[in-house]
């Protein structure tokens, strides 16, 4: 099972953390407000209530064993910059740090940190992309000057292998993941259609209509296609 570590619970922090706790992951989140803590409690597996810049804590609570560190405390500068060097010290390696400004952000890069989300301007662009293209479900840029989007299959890929597709070769774009719908039966004998998802999809795997493909490629790369499939 996959463990995080979410630091801040304000609205983003407290959106990652639940999010990743009910697809299945186990996540400590940490914040020095009680309030927050009482409210999260239930929806996490480990509720914290500590100073995130405390080394000593952080290891007690083996912050350093898990997959990621999300750092969620954007709005303070200095908490986020010295808990990132403790983080770094005591071993955590995989970083997801807030930032609030270009500031922040370089500060931080300069230090290490690679991964490093503006949340309203994710949202921002996220939005612009929607409206340009409505087979866009999703669109998040990396730090690492690549992106990743969620992309409803366009009716000229239907019926088609990945293989046929080529899309690592044509457009320069791997495909991550499939999500699909199945038909199941519930224990009562109720028909229901479940999402599903591919997580390791092959060359001759089909994709079908309403199928969602999760595509990463360069940033040029990406925004080339969905110019392409939005005509």
């Amino acid at each position: 099972m996959a463990k995080f570590a979410v630091i801040g619970l304000g609205k983003f922090g407290m959106t990652v953390a639940t999010t990743l706790y009910e697809n299945g992951a186990e996540v400590i989140a940490i914040d020095n407000q009680q309030n927050l803590i009482n409210e999260i409690v239930g929806r996490v597996s480990v509720p914290i209530n500590m100073n995130c810049t405390d080394e000593k804590a952080l290891k007690m609570n083996k912050i350093q064993d898990v997959d990621a560190v999300i750092l969620a405390v954007g709005n303070n500068i200095e908490v986020s910059v010295l808990t990132s060097v403790i983080l770094k010290k005591i071993g955590v390696s995989n970083i997801y740090a807030k930032v609030d400004s270009k500031v922040h952000a370089r500060i931080l890069e300069l230090l290490g940190i690679q991964n490093v989300i503006f949340p309203e301007e994710q949202i921002g662009k996220q939005l612009a992309n929607s409206l340009l293209s409505s087979s866009i479900l999703e669109y998040i840029d990396l730090s690492s000057g690549h992106s990743v989007i969620e992309l409803v299959v366009p009716d000229v890929w239907v019926g088609r292998t990945l293989q046929d597709l080529a899309l690592p070769t044509e457009k320069g774009v791997n495909v991550v993941a499939i999500k699909y719908s199945a038909k199941n039966v519930t224990e009562e004998g109720e028909n229901i259609i479940e999402r599903r998802i591919n997580d390791m999809p092959g060359a001759n795997d089909i994709v079908n209509k309403d199928d969602v493909l999760v595509l990463i490629g360069p940033k040029t790369k990406i925004n080339d296609l969905i110019n392409e499939t939005s005509r």
